[in-house]
C-alpha cells in the first residue's frame, strides 16, 4: 500500500446502541462505549480511537446519537466539532456509516473509510494494523468492499459468519467472500468451524466512500440519495433524517454485494470481542489464578468460596459467599444478580422495565 492511499483513509466509529445485556452499567443515557469495562482506565470508545489513531492520525469521524455528543467530546477531546456527527435518532448502522461516507465523499471523492465499532475490545494491535493496512490496499485499487473476518475460537451462536472463497491475486492474505450468513444455531455453527472456511463477522468494513454509496444506490436508492442530500445540505439533517430507511449495513450492502462477487475478506488474527454481555466480559478479563473477576474497586469486594464476575460502581462493599458462576453488578440505583450462563437474558429485565414505564432505570 502506498502512503498516498493511507493518507486518504479515514476511520469511522459508529457509537450507538444501548447495550441492554450489560444493564445496569450500560443504559440508553450512558451506553457501554462510554464505560471502562476492561479495567485499563480508558473507556471502550477511548480505546477504539487510541488504536485507530496509530493508523489514521487525526482522520477520525465518530457518529453517535445526539444525546451522547457531549459525552463523546468530553472523553475524546482531540476530536474537532466537525469530527463528531450527531444522529437525531437511531436508524441502524447503514444510515450512520453512510452519513459519514457521504460527508467524507464531499470532502474528498477518493476518500477511503474503515468502519470500526466504538464498543469492541481488541488485543494484538500490530496484527490489527496489518489487517487494516491490507484492507485499505484492496479497497483503494478497485470497486470492492472489504471486510475483516475474525478467526473463530469456538462455535459461537452470537455472531454472524463470513464464508471465504478463493484467494485474491496480488495480496498476501485477502480472499473473495462467498456469502455472509446470519447467526446460526449450535449445530450449524459447529459445521461452519469444521469446514475451515468461515470467520466471524465483526462488522469491520473498509471501502472507498463513493463505492459504498454507489453500491447502496443500487439496492436502496432513496437511502443513498437521502444521505448524499444531507451531506450537501447539513442544515436539513433533522428534516431528512427521519425519512431514511432503518437497515443494517450487512443487509443493505454487504450481503447483496457478496452475492455479486464484490466483497473481499482480509483475515484478522488478533483477539477480538464485542463485549456483548457479562459472560463475554468475564471471559475477556478472567485470569487463571483468580476465580472471581472484579471490574471496579477490588478493595470493595469480598469473595469467599465463590467464582464469577463482580462489577462494582457505587463504592459499597460487595460480599459473595459460596456461589459459583455468579454475576453481581451494582450501581448507585440498581443491583443485578445472575449467572454467567443466563447473561444473555439480562435484556429481558430492560424490556420489562420499559414496559413498566421505568425510564429512569433504562
Amino acid at each position: 500500500m502506498t502512503s498516498e492511499e493511507l493518507e486518504r483513509f479515514w476511520a469511522v466509529v459508529p457509537a450507538g446502541g444501548a447495550g441492554t445485556r450489560l444493564w445496569p452499567v450500560s443504559r440508553a443515557s450512558s451506553p457501554k462505549f462510554l464505560h471502562d469495562l476492561t479495567g485499563t482506565g480508558r473507556t471502550l470508545i477511548q480505546e477504539t480511537v487510541d488504536r485507530l489513531q496509530g493508523l489514521v492520525g487525526d482522520r477520525v469521524l465518530v457518529v453517535t446519537g445526539a444525546a451522547h455528543v457531549d459525552a463523546v467530546r468530553e472523553q475524546v477531546p482531540e476530536l474537532s466539532e466537525d469530527q463528531v456527527l450527531a444522529e437525531p435518532s437511531p436508524r441502524d448502522s447503514m444510515a450512520a456509516i453512510g452519513l459519514a461516507a457521504a460527508v467524507l465523499e464531499r470532502r474528498d471523492p477518493e476518500a477511503i473509510i474503515g468502519s470500526f465499532a466504538a464498543d469492541h475490545a481488541i488485543c494484538d494491535l500490530p496484527a490489527f494494523a496489518d489487517a487494516v493496512v491490507e484492507a485499505v490496499a484492496v479497497a483503494a485499487r478497485g470497486e470492492r468492499m472489504v471486510t475483516i473476518g475474525i478467526e473463530p475460537t469456538r462455535p459461537s451462536t452470537g455472531f454472524g459468519y463470513i464464508q471465504q472463497g478463493p484467494p485474491l491475486a496480488g495480496f498476501p492474505t485477502a480472499s473473495r467472500v462467498r456469502q455472509f450468513v446470519e447467526k446460526p444455531d449450535a449445530r450449524r455453527a459447529a459445521s461452519y468451524l469444521a469446514t475451515g472456511e468461515f470467520r466471524w463477522n465483526a462488522g469491520m468494513f473498509v471501502v472507498r466512500a463513493t463505492v459504498l454509496l454507489d453500491l447502496l444506490d443500487r439496492w436502496h436508492p432513496q437511502l443513498a440519495g437521502g444521505l448524499r442530500q444531507i451531506a450537501a445540505e447539513p442544515e436539513r439533517l433533522e428534516e431528512l433524517w427521519e425519512g431514511l430507511e432503518k437497515i443494517a449495513i450487512d443487509h443493505a450492502v454487504a450481503e447483496p454485494a457478496a452475492d455479486e462477487g464484490l466483497v473481499v475478506m482480509v483475515p484478522g488474527t488478533f483477539d477480538w470481542d464485542d463485549v456483548g454481555d457479562f459472560k463475554a466480559l468475564s471471559g475477556l478479563l478472567a485470569h487463571e489464578d483468580e476465580s472471581m473477576t472484579v471490574v471496579g474497586d477490588a478493595g470493595n469486594v469480598r469473595a469467599i468460596d465463590s467464582g464469577g464476575l463482580v462489577v462494582t460502581e457505587s463504592g459499597r462493599m460487595v460480599a459473595v459467599v459460596g456461589l459459583e458462576d455468579v454475576v453481581v453488578v451494582e450501581t448507585a440505583d440498581a443491583l443485578l444478580v445472575t449467572s454467567r450462563e443466563r447473561a444473555q437474558d439480562v435484556r429481558l429485565v430492560v424490556q420489562a422495565l420499559k414496559e413498566e414505564g421505568r425510564a429512569d432505570l433504562v
